[in-house]
This record gives structure tokens, C-alpha cells and sequence, in this order.
């Protein structure tokens, strides 16, 4: 009896997986291998080592022989790490080898040859593949398109070929479950049993289901700057991690893992995406927000937090004047200041010592302008240093030279005189030289603190200088064209002054502040980062991106969103593409478009997207699912109850849910009310916190780029969401939901979702 196809592939895989095993079982014998022979060398370290100090030849043998021992020891580690990297590899192998198949004919060849793709490469002799890396030149042919003539890149150049088979697996513990032959990217059929499955804790990995349009987003190598503008649930976010994954595997040797960083919208999701490249076999990549970036380099000031950013003023001026600091002109306006300060208006602090003035702010400014006009602020800064340090020395020759110094010196003690020689020879020619040398090294360490100060900036008053250049702006920028008179500006400006006295900065102000200060010190920014990815990109000002781009000179940038999910600007497609092209060349950037949902089941999608007007398109997947239900109670007792019946419902159909609020005062009342009540759920108060399995109560700025099988939206009622700048929040908290979607209300309903068609969501009113 002839075996069926399923049967087939199943011999082949099962002898696929017999010499993976083989593998697996050599890697850990290299592992034990390596760990012996570092546990010989460092008793063999404890045994054979003698120390010798008494000459200078015996210091230099024992120097070498440590040295010997350390080099020795790092090759051994050197190989067990590969030997762990290697047998974690296998281990994923094992349980699912491989997810494709293609058959295709080379041009010129004589017979068709077929390929397995999947997680890694893997070969039983060196040149013989059972697997292939599906970042791998030829494994692109699966995904970028249907049957007959394909072409693809190879490091020879452009290859065609003819395709003549597609085939998909779904597979469990080595064991084919489904064969799909298919002349699509990756089948419907697949993809739907892929989206059915029910939501964790963190992202998984979706090699095996890459679009075609999320396959030219991961293996761009040309662009200078790469913009997604994906739909939420778009697998943007995915396919971007999965070109993080491509480009370390592309450009192995000459890219690593430190030189990539992201920058994500909150901690949380940090910790959501964090396994998806260890699963590839990747490090992962620098990741941070740009709360955390802005945090780390100005200390001193407490930056705005993700929350207090969520919930700041709406007043219409303070409004305006966020307008206007976000922008390009505002940008612009701060070289301009730059440039203006070459030749007058530096603010400098007083260098104290000893609660007086060592250097005088006057005395550094005339320094600062002693140099002629064609210094730049680098250059200037620069030869102030090298001024102040000259006159530093020179205070310490006759500081050295004083009778307190002297005596001081004399009455150290043994300890604190071995101290002031340091390494250097004590071969001097006279006393008087000696006596010279210590004197100088004492007052030398008394005035450390002086040199600290000159050497880290100290002098420079940053909080000076940019209140200096906001009360000057309108000498530089018409501030009526965003809306603003001059008096509004300057009241807004006397607000700005009040938070930095009290340490404390906005997101907004503290981009243009370190702008500043980095064009006044001549920060050459970070030339060692290659690759820059920025997510959740609606959420960026113009001026963010912009100082982004002079941090990371060298760098190449690919940037995601959702542009119908900015929360914190009123960013559309076309005026950030404006923006963009400004800082980077139109010839060298790539703009891709994901449309297709494929998060949500075709009725949460096209609900979602009708809470937007205008909104960029958004095109369901064809997964089917129940109506989005939307329940109005009278009053919150009886909210939370029909809250609790919901969840006992979800948790019985093994759905993961997340309760999602305005705020965070909500998520607190919520979770005591519920707790109260004996429901198991977690309230995610900070971004720092990790995810857990089981219900969560989060606030909605806590819960971009985040995705549950259920979502319950906790009063969606007009006092809560009636702002039309709120629109774009309620989609974005109706689209975090893969399977079922709930809004709770008390009283009146949001009048957000007015325009939602009544047939697209089951209304009930108690």
C-alpha cells in the first residue's frame, strides 16, 4: 500500500530528527568536555602558580603565567559557550525541525531540488542541508510569493528558478500534524490555526508565518531609513524582531547584538518580546524607552513618567506650547541659539572650593570668549578646559610652595606618605626634589575635586542656559504661528522655570534641554550603534527622532506604528513622512504599509476601526469570531458584577483577560473592588512590573503593543472618554483583543463609538 504525503514527510523528518539527537548528544559531550578541562586548568592554576614579588624578572614570570592560565581558561569558556549555544539550537530543532518545503529548478539544472526551511540550518556532512536557516538567501523564495518564476538574491548575484511546490507543516514534538500544499505566501489554512491558538504571557516567534510584506520589511538591507506603517495587529512589531534576527545572521562578524538597540513604548513590553530572538538563537538587542535614555543622562532631574506624561495638562496653552517644542522649528530654532552663543550669552556656575570661588563664572565666560570667532562651541569648550587646567597647575606650583603645605606634609603619617608616592620611583636626586614632588601631590589631591569639575562640565549652567534660550525663542521663532502670543509663551515659559526648580522636566522639555547641552559640549554621539529601531513611532515627536538621529550618527533606522494609535501626538502618515524627509534622504528610504489585522477575529477589527473618522486603512483577516458585546449598567456595583460574571465566562473558555482602564487611580479602585470580591487578578500599577499569567488590570498608556484572547474595557462612558483627541485611545485599547472584546459603561455610553454601525456590536442596557 503506497504512504500518503503526510506519511512520507513524517519518515523523512523522523530521520531528520534521529541525527539531530546524534548532534545533541555530541554538543553535550563538548559541553561536559570544556567544563572538565576548566575545572583542570584552575587546579592546576591552585597547584602550579607560585607567586613571585621579590625581583622584577620574578613579578614578569608570574605576570605570564597568569596570563598563560587566563588565555587557556577563556578558550575553554569560549567553547562551551558555543557548545550551549549550539545544543540549545538542536532542542528547539528537535521539537519542531522545520515548518516548509519548497521544490524548485535552477535555471540550467536538470532536476528540481527541495529544500526544508526552518529555525536553523542544520547539515549531517558539510555540505549536505537537511534544514535551512529560513534567514537564508534561498529560504526568501517561500516567502515572497506563488508558483513558476522566482527570483532571489544570493551573494553571486540575482538567481531565478522555477517554483514548483509550497509546502507548510504543522508540527508538535517532531510529529506532523498538517500538510498544506499551497501557491500562496503562507496559507490561509495555516495562519488561522496559528491565530486560534490562545494568547501568553510573552510574543512568540512567527517565522513560519511571515507575509510577504513583512518578508520585504525583515530582509531590507538598503535602506537608510526603514518606515512601517502597520495596522494594530499587523505583525509589525514581529516582523521587525524578526529583522533583528536577519541582520545579525546577514552580517554575522561585522554586526552584534550591542550594536542594535529599540526603542519600545514601555518596560512592560520590554519584557512581553524579550524571548522572541533567544528562540531565534539571537542575543537580544539593546532595548530602552526614551523615558529611560532621557533618565539616565540627566540624573539630577526627575524626567515625566509614562503616567504622568498620560495625564498631564490639557489645558489649550499648555497644549500649544507642546505643539511647538515637539517640532522641527523648534529644532531648528535651538541651532540657531547654538550658533548665537559662539559668540555671547554662555551661563557658567562659579567652580567652588571650600565654600569660595576657585574659578568665577566671570572669569570662565571671559575665558570662553578670549578665543577668536572661528572656534566652534567644541573647539571652544575645549581650550576653556585646557585654559583652566593651565591655571589649575599653576595654583598648585605655588599652593605647593606655602608653608601650610609644607608643614601638612611633613606631619603625614607613613600610610598617608606611601600614598602621595603612588607607583612612582622614589629615586629622587636631592630632598629639596622630594620634598617638591610631595608637596605638589598633596595639594595636587586636595584640588581634585577642582579638576573633576573642569573636566565633567561643571561650570557649564544647562538649567540656566535653556531657560536663557525658551525666554529668547521669540527672537528666533514666531511663536503666533503655533498659536501662541508672546505673554502666553512666557507664562508657559515661568511654568517650565517652576518644574526645573522643584527637579523635575517634562518628555517635551528634556529632548531640546539635552539637544542643547550636547551642541554646547560638541557631543559627537554614539558611533559604535549600526541599526536603530524605534517602536510605536506616533508616539515620537518630530524633535525626538531628530535629536535620535544626531545620537546614532552611523547608524540605520527602521521605524514602526500605528499611526491610529498616537496617544501623546496628533501625528498623521503624511506630516511625519514631511518631517522625515528632512533628516533623511527620500532616495534611501523605504516606506512599507501592513494593512491587514491579523490580531483580532474579523468582528473586533471591523469594530475597532470604525471608532476612527479618518483613520489610516485597516483590512481585516478573514478569522470569525462573536460580536463585540458593549454592556451600560446604572451604577458601578452593578458594573462590577456583570464585570466578574465576564471573567468567570472567559476563564471557562480558557481565554486569558485583560481589564483595561483610563488610569491608574481606576486600575487600583478596580482591583480592590474585584479582590474584595475573591477574583484572582493582578493590578500592573508600573512599567517595571513583569506580566503574569491570569487576569490583569492595567491603565490604558500600559498596554500599547500588548495583545490578551479577551479584553474588558472598564467604564467606556462619557465622563471617562469624551475628548475627540481620545478617539484614537479607545481603538487602541479595543485592538490589544485577539478573540472577544467587552466595553463596560456606567450611565451614558462613550460618544466615541457613535459611529459604529449598531449590526456590529451586541448592545445591552440594564
Amino acid at each position: 500500500m503506497s504512504l500518503t504525503i503526510k506519511e512520507k514527510e513524517q519518515q523523512r523528518m523522523d530521520a531528520v530528527v534521529t541525527k539531530i539527537r546524534h548532534a545533541e548528544a555530541k554538543s553535550q559531550a563538548n559541553i561536559d568536555s570544556a567544563s572538565h578541562d576548566q575545572q583542570v586548568i584552575m587546579q592546576d592554576f591552585k597547584n602550579n602558580v607560585r607567586i613571585k614579588t621579590g625581583s622584577y624578572s620574578g613579578m614578569m614570570e608570574t605576570a605570564l603565567t597568569v596570563r598563560q592560565q587566563q588565555t587557556m581558561l577563556q578558550e575553554r569558556e569560549n567553547n562551551w559557550r558555543r557548545a550551549t549555544q549550539q545544543l540549545d539550537v538542536l532542542q528547539k530543532l528537535e521539537k519542531t525541525p522545520y515548518f516548509a518545503r519548497i521544490d524548485f529548478q535552477e535555471n540550467g539544472e536538470s532536476k528540481p531540488e527541495s529544500v526544508y526551511i526552518g529555525l536553523s540550518s542544520f547539515t549531517d556532512t558539510p555540505d549536505h542541508f537537511l534544514i535551512y536557516d529560513w534567514r537564508a538567501p534561498i529560504s526568501s523564495i517561500y516567502y515572497e510569493g506563488g508558483l513558476g518564476e522566482v527570483s532571489y538574491e544570493t551573494p553571486d548575484g540575482k538567481q531565478t528558478a522555477e517554483l514548483s511546490l509550497k509546502r507548510q507543516f504543522m508540527v508538535e514534538d517532531g510529529q506532523i500534524l498538517t500538510v498544506f500544499d499551497t501557491d500562496e505566501t503562507v496559507g490561509d489554512q495555516m495562519l488561522l490555526e496559528v491565530l486560534d491558538e490562545a494568547s501568553d504571557t510573552k510574543m512568540r516567534s512567527i517565522v513560519s508565518t511571515i507575509q510577504k510584506e513583512q518578508n520585504k520589511i525583515i530582509r531590507d538591507t538598503k535602506s537608510d531609513l526603514l518606515f512601517v506603517q502597520g495596522a494594530a495587529g499587523s505583525g509589525k512589531t514581529s516582523a521587525v524582531l524578526q529583522r533583528v534576527a536577519y541582520l545579525l545572521y546577514r552580517y554575522r562578524g561585522n554586526l552584534t547584538a550591542s550594536q542594535v538597540i529599540l526603542f519600545s513604548p514601555n518596560q512592560l513590553f520590554n519584557d512581553y518580546i524579550n524571548e522572541v530572538l533567544p528562540e531565534l538563537g539571537e542575543q537580544n538587542m539593546v532595548q530602552m524607552t526614551f523615558y529611560q535614555y532621557a533618565q539616565r543622562r540627566v540624573p539630577r532631574l526627575a524626567v515625566e513618567t509614562l503616567r504622568e506624561r498620560f495625564e498631564e495638562s490639557n489645558q489649550k496653552v499648555a497644549r500649544l506650547a507642546k505643539s511647538l517644542k515637539d517640532s522641527l522649528s523648534f529644532f531648528k530654532a535651538t541651532n540657531a541659539y547654538a550658533d548665537f552663543l559662539n559668540q555671547n550669552g554662555m551661563h557658567f556656575k562659579n567652580i567652588m572650593f571650600q565654600g569660595k570661588p576657585f574659578f568665577s563664572k566671570d572669569q570662565i565666560k571671559e575665558i570662553y570668549y578670549s578665543f577668536n570667532s572661528n572656534y566652534n562651541l567644541r573647539n571652544r569648550l575645549s581650550a576653556t578646559h585646557e585654559s583652566l587646567l593651565k591655571k589649575l597647575s599653576q595654583r598648585v606650583n605655588r599652593e605647593a610652595r606655602t608653608e601650610r603645605v609644607q608643614k601638612a606634609v611633613q606631619d603625614l603619617s607613613r600610610e598617608d606618605l606611601s600614598a602621595l608616592y603612588g607607583d612612582h620611583p622614589r629615586n629622587f636626586e636631592n630632598g629639596d626634589q622630594e620634598m617638591t614632588f610631595l608637596t605638589r601631590a598633596y595639594v595636587t589631591h586636595e584640588f581634585q575635586a577642582i579638576k573633576r569639575a573642569i573636566t565633567r562640565n561643571r561650570f557649564i549652567n544647562i538649567n540656566g542656559q535653556y531657560v536663557h534660550f525658551l525666554r529668547h525663542l521669540p527672537d528666533l521663532l514666531d511663536v503666533t504661528t503655533f498659536g501662541l502670543t508672546v505673554d502666553e509663551w512666557q507664562e508657559n515659559v515661568k511654568q517650565t522655570v517652576q518644574a526645573i526648580k522643584q527637579g523635575k522636566i517634562s518628555l517635551t522639555d528634556v529632548t531640546a534641554y539635552l539637544y542643547l547641552f550636547d551642541k554646547i559640549i560638541g557631543k559627537r554621539g554614539d558611533l559604535e550603534m549600526r541599526q536603530v529601531f524605534i517602536d510605536e513611532i506616533q508616539d515620537y515627536s518630530a524633535y525626538q527622532l531628530a535629536l535620535l538621529k544626531e545620537e546614532f550618527p552611523r547608524a540605520k533606522f527602521t521605524m514602526l506604528g500605528d499611526l491610529n494609535q498616537s496617544i501623546f501626538t496628533q501625528e498623521n502618515s503624511h506630516s511625519l513622512l514631511n518631517e522625515l524627509s528632512t533628516m533623511f534622504d527620500p532616495e534611501k528610504t523605504q516606506v512599507v504599509q501592513l494593512t491587514k489585522s491579523y490580531r483580532s477575529t474579523q468582528q473586533i477589527t471591523d469594530f475597532s476601526k470604525d471608532i476612527l473618522h479618518d483613520g489610516e486603512e485597516v483590512e481585516a483577516f478573514n478569522r470569525a469570531g462573536d460580536l463585540p458585546e458593549i454592556i451600560v449598567d446604572q451604577d458601578v456595583d452593578r458594573l462590577v458584577t456583570d464585570v466578574i460574571a465576564q471573567l468567570q465566562k472567559n476563564t471557562a473558555e480558557h481565554l486569558t483577560t485583560a481589564i483595561i482602564t483610563k488610569s491608574l487611580q481606576e486600575t487600583e479602585e478596580l482591583t480592590a473592588n474585584l479582590q474584595a470580591q475573591s477574583q484572582q487578578v493582578t493590578a500592573i500599577k508600573t512599567e517595571n512590573q513583569r506580566l503574569v499569567p491570569g487576569t490583569i488590570v492595567v491603565p490604558a498608556y500600559l498596554a500599547k503593543g500588548l495583545e490578551f484572547d479577551a479584553i474588558i474595557v472598564w467604564n467606556a462612558n462619557e465622563k471617562n472618554y469624551h475628548r475627540e483627541d481620545e478617539r484614537q485611545l479607545v481603538y487602541t485599547i479595543c485592538s490589544r483583543a485577539m478573540h472577544r472584546l467587552d466595553l463596560f459603561a456606567v450611565g451614558k455610553l462613550t460618544p466615541l463609538i457613535a459611529n459604529v454601525p449598531t449590526d456590529k456590536y451586541h448592545l445591552i442596557t440594564r
